[in-house]
C-alpha cells in the first residue's frame, strides 16, 4: 500500500521524536514555504572586490542622504564607518589631540616601537594617529597604529621597516580615536575585578566587560549614534565620510576654502595635512566653522569666537577629518547628555531620545533615566516653556535595555518590564505607560518589528507586543535556552527576513563565546526553525534588494542571494537538510517493509547540470529503540537497516523531471525520513512523498 508523507509545517523539539509523530524534528538551513521544507538562499559578498573592516561588527544602520547617497553605517569593537562607494570610510570618533616630544623609541631587529606619552587615556587596541616628526632610528612613523599598553603612560606600536636603536622624533602630533570595546563579554580577573572596586560604590559594578554595542539613527540625511554607556556624536552628511580637501589663505585672520562642501556656521571640524599647517593651526585640535559664506569661512577657538589669525608658511595637501564630533561640540548645543546607553530618534516629530542617560544640569549617569530633545532641534536638551525638550525616569527595572520606534509610539525594554511613550505635546510631551512587567530581554539587539509587531527574545522564552505583551508560543524553547551561553547573552541580536516572514535570532551556544547558532520565527505560518551560522550582525532594508549580515570574516554578505556560500568570493556547497519526527508505519503494532519510495520534489531554480537531493529511511524496531543504522551498508542494502538514494533532476523542459521512484529494503514499525544536499548550485522543494509497504510480520 501507498503512504503519503504529508508532514506539519515547522520543527518541534518540545517533545520526543515520537510524541512529535508527523511532524519535523532536526533541521540546518531551511525555511518552510506554504507548509513544506526547502533549502533556504545562498549569500555572497555585498561589494566587489571583498572588502575588509577592522573589528567584530555588532551595528549596520542603512539610509539615503538628500544627494540620493545610499549610505550604511558600520559599527564594530574598534572602529565605526560609513559605507560608501565600496569601501569602509573611517568616522570613527577622535578622543583627544596632544604633542609629544621625541616620543619614540626603537631597537635595532625589532618592528616593536615603544611610545612615551604621559598624558594617558589611551588602552591595548586603541588606535592613535601620528603626523608631522621626524626620523627615529632610520625610519619616519605617521600614519595610524594600533596600541598596545605597557604602563600609564607607554605603550607599543608595530611599525614596517627596519630601525635601528635610537630615540626621538621630533616634535609628534598624537591624535587617539575614542577607546575600543572588547569583542565579546570578558571576565575581569585579578584585584578589583568583582564589586568591590568595580566603579562608583553601589553603582553598575560588573565583575565582566561589556561588549562594544552601538545605537544609532540618521536625523534627516545626518547620523547620530554612540556606543553603549558612552557619548553622543553627530556626523554631518556635508562633511561626507572622506577627508575634505581645503586650503588655506595666510591672513589676519586666516580663509578657509574648501573644494565643494557648504559648511555652516558652529560645524565643529578637525584637520590634518601630509605637511605643515600654517602657524596658528595644529593637527587635531577641534576648531569652530565661523563667518561661513558659500565655500569658504574663517576658523575659531570656539563656537562664534574670534577667527584665528595665522603666519608664517605652509606644506602639504590639507583636509578636514571626517571623524565624528561629539554632539555637545555642535555650536548652540545645550546640556546634551555626556553619557547614555541607547539612542533613538523618533518617527513623530523628530525627537533624539537618550535611554539611560547622565541626568539634567548633573551629569550624574542614571540608567532608568529618559532624555529627549526639542522638536526638530537634535542640539537643544534644555527643558524650557518656550521648546519641548524634557525627561521622564522609568520605575520599573535596574536600567533600559532597547528601545524602538512602533505604530504611534515608542517601546522601551527595561530589564523587568515593557513601556510605551506616546506623544502627547507640552507641556508633559511625551508620557509614558507599563504596558508588560515580569518580562526580560536578552539584549539591546535583541528586537525585531515586523507586520507592525515587536518580536523579542527574552532570557527564558520570546515575546510579542502587538499592543499587548504576549508570551510567543515556540516549539524550540527547550532546545534553545538549554543550549545557550549565557554570559554572551548581549551579542545576541534579531533581525527580519521580510521576504519569507521570518524573525531571525542569532545566538551563541553552550560553550561558545562566538555566534554560531540560528532560530527563525515565521509569523505568516506561526512556524520555528533553526540552523548554524556565524553572523554578528543583520540588516533588512527597503533600501536594499538583499538582507545584509555581517561575518566573522570582518565582511558584509547578501543574503538570500544565489544558492551557494559565497563569503569569501569563491563558491562552496551549502549542507541543508531536514529530519522529521518518528511515525509509524501502519498502527506501529506490526512490522510493515518499506520497499519503494516515489519522491515529491522540485528543483526550480537551481543551476546545476543535475541538482541532486539524497533521501533517507530511518527505520526503527520501536520507538525507543533508535535508529538501525550501519554506515557501512549501501543504498537498498540489507534488511533492517536504513535505505538511502539520491533523487535527480533528469529534465527541465517541458516539466522539470526528477527520479520517479526509489526501490529500497527498509523494514520497521516507525520510521523517520531526511532530505539533505550539499551541492554546488543546488536548491530544493520537498512535497509530499510517498513509500509504498506491505506487512512483514509482529515481529
Amino acid at each position: 500500500m501507498l503512504k503519503k508523507l504529508q508532514l506539519r509545517s515547522g520543527v518541534n523539539r518540545e517533545n520526543t521524536r515520537y510524541q512529535s509523530e508527523n511532524g519535523w524534528y532536526e533541521c540546518d538551513k531551511i525555511r518552510f514555504r506554504q507548509g513544506t521544507p526547502e533549502k533556504i538562499g545562498g549569500w555572497a559578498p555585498f561589494q566587489s572586490p571583498v572588502t575588509t573592516f577592522l573589528g567584530v561588527c555588532r551595528a549596520l544602520w542603512n539610509w539615503v542622504t538628500l544627494g540620493g547617497q545610499n549610505l550604511i553605517a558600520v559599527g564594530t569593537n574598534l572602529k565605526y564607518y560609513i559605507s560608501q562607494g565600496g569601501a569602509y570610510n573611517d568616522i570613527t570618533p577622535i578622543r583627544s589631540a596632544v604633542t609629544l616630544t621625541n616620543p619614540f623609541a626603537t631597537t635595532t631587529g625589532s618592528q616593536t616601537v615603544t611610545v612615551t606619552d604621559a598624558n594617558g587615556g589611551y588602552k591595548t587596541d586603541d588606535f592613535v594617529t601620528f603626523y608631522g616628526g621626524s626620523a627615529v632610528g632610520g625610519i619616519t612613523i605617521t600614519g595610524q597604529y594600533q596600541i598596545t599598553v605597557v604602563s600609564a603612560t607607554t605603550y607599543t606600536i608595530t611599525v614596517s621597516g627596519n630601525p635601528t636603536t635610537a630615540t626621538g622624533g621630533g616634535t609628534v602630533r598624537a591624535v587617539y580615536q575614542i577607546n575600543t570595546g572588547p569583542a565579546f563579554v570578558e571576565p575581569l580577573n585579578g584585584w578589583g575585578a568583582s564589586g568591590w572596586g568595580s566603579g562608583a560604590w553601589g553603582i553598575g559594578q560588573t565583575s565582566t566587560d561589556p561588549i562594544r554595542l552601538w545605537s544609532q539613527s540618521n536625523f534627516g540625511e545626518d547620523l547620530i549614534f554612540g556606543p553603549r554607556g558612552g557619548g553622543i556624536y553627530y556626523w554631518d552628511a556635508t562633511l561626507g565620510s572622506l577627508p575634505l580637501s581645503f586650503t588655506v589663505t595666510i591672513a589676519s585672520p586666516a580663509v578657509v576654502t574648501v573644494s565643494s562642501a557648504l559648511i555652516s556656521n558652529g560645524t565643529p571640524i578637525r584637520l590634518a595635512t601630509t605637511g605643515a599647517l600654517p602657524t596658528g593651526l595644529t593637527v587635531g585640535t577641534q576648531y569652530y566653522v565661523v563667518n561661513a559664506s558659500g565655500t569658504t569661512f574663517q576658523l575659531a577657538a570656539t563656537a562664534g569666537g574670534t577667527p584665528i589669525n595665522t603666519s608664517g608658511s605652509q606644506s602639504g595637501a590639507h583636509t578636514i577629518l571626517p571623524n565624528a564630533p561629539l554632539l555637545s561640540a555642535w555650536g548652540g548645543a545645550t546640556d546634551v547628555p555626556t553619557k547614555q546607553n541607547y539612542l533613538l530618534v523618533s518617527d513623530i516629530n523628530r525627537f533624539v531620545f537618550a535611554l539611560g542617560c547622565s541626568e539634567y544640569s548633573t551629569n550624574i549617569f542614571d540608567p532608568m533615566l529618559i532624555r529627549w530633545s526639542d522638536q526638530e532641534d537634535p542640539f537643544n536638551w534644555t527643558p524650557a516653556s518656550t521648546n519641548q525638550a524634557g525627561f521622564l525616569r522609568l520605575s520599573r527595572g535596574s536600567e533600559i535595555i532597547s528601545a524602538t520606534q512602533s505604530r504611534q509610539e515608542v517601546l522601551v525594554w527595561t530589564d523587568a518590564a515593557l513601556y510605551s511613550l506616546q506623544y502627547v505635546g507640552a507641556p508633559i510631551v511625551w508620557g509614558a505607560q507599563l504596558v508588560g512587567e515580569n518580562i526580560s530581554i536578552a539584549s539591546e539587539n535583541a528586537v525585531a518589528y515586523a507586520n507592525g509587531v515587536s518580536y523579542w527574545m527574552g532570557k527564558d522564552k520570546f515575546y510579542k507586543y502587538d499592543g499587548r505583551v504576549q508570551p510567543l508560543r515556540c516549539d524550540l524553547r527547550r532546545y534553545i535556552f538549554e543550549d545557550l551561553n549565557q554570559s554572551q547573552y548581549p551579542q545576541i541580536f534579531s533581525g527580519t527576513n521580510e521576504g519569507f516572514y521570518e524573525i531571525w535570532w542569532f545566538y551563541c551556544s553552550a560553550g561558545s563565546e562566538l555566534i554560531d547558532k540560528y532560530v527563525v520565527y515565521n509569523y505568516m505560518e506561526d512556524i520555528w526553525y533553526y540552523g548554524t551560522m556565524a553572523r554578528t550582525a543583520w540588516l533588512d532594508s527597503g533600501l536594499r534588494e538583499y538582507p545584509l549580515a555581517a561575518t566573522y570574516s570582518n565582511t558584509l554578505v547578501n543574503q538570500e542571494f544565489g544558492l551557494n556560500d559565497n563569503e569569501a568570493g569563491v563558491d562552496s556547497a551549502i549542507n541543508s537538510y531536514i529530519t522529521s519526527s518518528e511515525f509509524d508505519l501502519d498502527d506501529g503494532h506490526k512490522f510493515m517493509f518499506v520497499w519503494r519510495m516515489l519522491p515529491d520534489i522540485t528543483f526550480s531554480g537551481s543551476t546545476a547540470n543535475s541538482p541532486k537531493v539524497t533521501m533517507y529511511l530511518l527505520p526503527l524496531q520501536n520507538s525507543g529503540s533508535g535508529y538501525s543504522i550501519n554506515p557501512a551498508v549501501n543504498a537498498n542494502h540489507s534488511e533492517g537497516y536504513f535505505s538511502y538514494a539520491d533523487v535527480t533532476r533528469t529534465a527541465v523542459v517541458p516539466v522539470e523531471q526528477f527520479t520517479g521512484q526509489v526501490y529500497t529494503r527498509v523494514r520497521a514499525r516507525q520510521m523517520a525520513m531526511k532530505i539533505e544536499s550539499n551541492d554546488l548550485n543546488t536548491t530544493w522543494q520537498l512535497g509530499s512523498p510517498r513509500i509504498d509497504m506491505r506487512p512483514d510480520g509482529k515481529r
